[in-house]
C-alpha cells in the first residue's frame, strides 16, 4: 500500500505527513540505531508546485541558510566537510568527523561514478526530450550496504538513492527516491536541495517545471523528535516569488560566484567591509542574489555583527526566505 500526501506546498504536505506519522493508527513504534521512531513504510510526497518548496511551519524552524548551503554545495559536486560545517556546526554528530562526506549527493551525481551525471542528464534530454533512460545514481552498494554482519560502514549513508527526471507535455517531472527519511531532520531539506535541482535542469533545457514526487521507503520520525515538536500557522501564508531557472552557460556563470562569495562568507579573515561589498554585488540574478542574502545574514548572525545581519536580511525581496529567516532568527535567539 502506498501513502500519499499531497499539496501544493512543501509546507502543506509536511504538515500532513507529520500528523500522519504522529496520529494515525497505520504507523508503528519501530526500534533504530538512534532510537525508537514512528515509522510510516512506502509514502508518496506529490508536490504539485515544486517552487513553492519551503516548510515554514516546523518548529524549532528550519536552518535556511543550511538549506542553501547544502544545495550549493551539492550543485558544485563537492564533498568536503569544511564548509558545510561552516553553516552547520552540529552535522558531524549526525555525518561523521572526517574531512569529507561519504555520502554526499553532489559528489555522487557529478564524480564518484565517473561521469557528470547531471550534464549527461542536460546532454540526453536536450536530444532525446522522449527518453525514460535518464537516472540519476547517488547509492553505490559497493560502499553503502552495510558489512555482513549488519554493521553501518559509515555514519553518513546517503537517504536520497537516486533521481528520475522526464519531460512530459514541455515540462519537467521529477521523481526522487529515498531509502530512508527523517521527517523532521531531513524532508525540509530535500524538498530545498532536489525541487530546486529540478528547476535548474527545467532552465537548462527551455522547459517548464513540473510536479515533484519524493518516494520514502520509510517515512519516520524519533520519538525524541516527537516531544519537541510543534506546528506555526504561516500567518499570512507567504509564497515563493523567484525563479532559479537559467540557461546552463548563465548558470555555471553564476553558481561560480555564489560558491566563491559563500567561501569568502565563511572565512574568518572576513572584515565588514568586504561583507558589505558581498551582499550588494550586482552580477547575480534576483533569485539568486536573495539565496545568497540569507547565507549572508546567517554568516553576521554566528560573527555577532547586528548590522551587516540586519542589512543582508532586510535587502532580501522573497517573502517565503523572510518568514524563514525570521523564524530561524528567532529560534537562535531563544524567543521561539
Amino acid at each position: 500500500m502506498i501513502h500519499l500526501f499531497e499539496g501544493s506546498t512543501a509546507d502543506e504536505i509536511w504538515r500532513q505527513a507529520a500528523d500522519a506519522l504522529i496520529n494515525s493508527d497505520t504507523t508503528s513504534l519501530q526500534a533504530s540505531r538512534l532510537g525508537p521512531m514512528r515509522e510510516q513504510l512506502h509514502c508518496a510526497l506529490h508536490l504539485r508546485d515544486p517552487r513553492q518548496r519551503w516548510v515554514n511551519s516546523r518548529r524549532p524552524a528550519m536552518n535556511p541558510a543550511f538549506a542553501i548551503a547544502e544545495l550549493v554545495w551539492i550543485l558544485q559536486g563537492r564533498n568536503d566537510a569544511a564548509f558545510l560545517n561552516y553553516w552547520n556546526p552540529a552535522l558531524p554528530n549526525f555525518a561523521g568527523h572526517g574531512d569529507t562526506y561519504h555520502g554526499a549527493y553532489g559528489f555522487r551525481l557529478r564524480q564518484h561514478l565517473g561521469v557528470d551525471q547531471l550534464e549527461r542528464a542536460y546532454q540526453i534530454l536536450s536530444q532525446n526530450p522522449d527518453s525514460r533512460q535518464v537516472v540519476l545514481q547517488i547509492w553505490d552498494s559497493q560502499v553503502d550496504l552495510p558489512h555482513s554482519d549488519g554493521t553501518t560502514r559509515n555514519a553518513d549513508i546517503p537517504c536520497n538513492i537516486v533521481a528520475m527526471p522526464k519531460i512530459r507535455a514541455g515540462k519537467l517531472e521529477w521523481l526522487q527516491v529515498m531509502r530512508s527519511n527523517d521527517l523532521f531532520l531531513g524532508t525540509p531539506h530535500n524538498f530545498v536541495q532536489f525541487t530546486s535541482l529540478q528547476e535548474i535542469m527545467a532552465g537548462w533545457l527551455g522547459v517548464e517545471v513540473g510536479s515533484f514526487v519524493l518516494m520514502t521507503d520509510s517515512l519516520h520520525l524519533y520519538s525524541g523528535d516527537i516531544e519537541k515538536l510543534v506546528f506555526a500557522e504561516p500567518n499570512p501564508p507567504t509564497a515563493n516569488n523567484d525563479l532559479l531557472n537559467l540557461k546552463k552557460n548563465e548558470f555555471d556563470r553564476v553558481l561560480a560566484l555564489i560558491g566563491e562569495t559563500m567561501d569568502q562568507l565563511r572565512s574568518a579573515h572576513l572584515l565588514p567591509k568586504r561583507f558589505v561589498q558581498l551582499i550588494n554585488r550586482t552580477d547575480l540574478p534576483a533569485g539568486w542574489h536573495n539565496l545568497l542574502r540569507i547565507v549572508a545574514a546567517d554568516s553576521a548572525r554566528r560573527r555577532n555583527w547586528q548590522d551587516e545581519m540586519n542589512q543582508a536580511s532586510s535587502s532580501n525581496t522573497n517573502p517565503i526566505l523572510n518568514a524563514v529567516w525570521q523564524a530561524w532568527r528567532e529560534r537562535c535567539e531563544g524567543t521561539t
